[in-house]
């Protein structure tokens, strides 16, 4: 391969793996969360009784339960498959899923900040009805969900890298979320809440740090063995 055509390729993937964070949408998306975050709080105990009443009698009891406590992991998995896939074919998604990832820490720190100053209860232990799951003792706070937290922060860390897993990340995420509600550990705002939450927290931390990863592996100055392998590919 010459060295133009090696530069043109790897000109062309890293143009194909640096889309910006797609910020109308994103934020559109997130004020509509936290719209109807707002809107249902005022009937906050009526949608928790209506929702956890309706799934804790239903032959979906189960399954709801399942999604609740381990729905997680899927998206978990989903980014641990695709951290290997970007590392053995294209370093540059790997560290950019890897901002994403400093992303997901930070909102789930900022989720357990925010309970440990606001201190809501948990639905199941104010409202007096049968739920799927069993109720988490005193001091395990409800708003803003960490499960729906973490699973809008997994789901945007992997579609930023790879935009066409939305399809499988947004409704996994959005799953996780609703099951939190229907099993009865949560409030609609708190998972609406958290889904805003850790949907931005991720947009904006690799907005603010991708520039920097771009400048380290412009010129292979980012210190990967394989941008060494290409810069000395580039002048044989």
């Amino acid at each position: 391969m010459t060295h133009e055509t090696s530069t043109r390729t790897l000109s062309t993937s890293r143009r194909s793996s640096s889309r910006p964070v797609p910020w109308p949408a994103l934020l559109i998306a997130v004020a509509a969360l936290a719209a109807l975050a707002l809107a249902t709080y005022p009937v906050r105990e009526r949608l928790f009784t209506a929702v956890a009443g309706l799934a804790e009698g239903s032959a979906l009891a189960s399954a709801v339960g399942s999604v609740a406590e381990f729905g997680l992991l899927a998206l978990v998995a989903t980014a641990g498959v695709l951290a290997l896939w970007c590392w053995l074919r294209e370093r540059r998604r790997f560290w950019l899923l890897a901002l994403a990832g400093l992303g997901v820490i930070t909102a789930y720190g900022l989720s357990e900040a925010v309970k440990l100053l606001v201190e809501q209860p948990r639905p199941c232990s104010v409202v007096d009805t049968a739920t799927v799951l069993s109720c988490p003792g005193s001091g395990d706070w409800s708003w803003p969900s960490n499960h729906a937290v973490l699973a809008a922060a997994f789901a945007t860390a992997c579609i930023l890298v790879v935009p066409r897993l939305a399809w499988f990340a947004l409704p996994l995420a959005l799953a996780i979320a609703a099951s939190r509600v229907a099993a009865g550990v949560h409030y609609v705002h708190d998972v609406l809440s958290g889904l805003a939450l850790g949907a931005l927290v991720v947009a904006a931390v690799v907005a603010a740090a991708s520039p920097v990863l771009d400048r380290r592996l412009t010129g292979g100055r980012d210190g990967h063995p394989d941008s060494a392998s290409r810069s000395q590919g580039g002048r044989a």
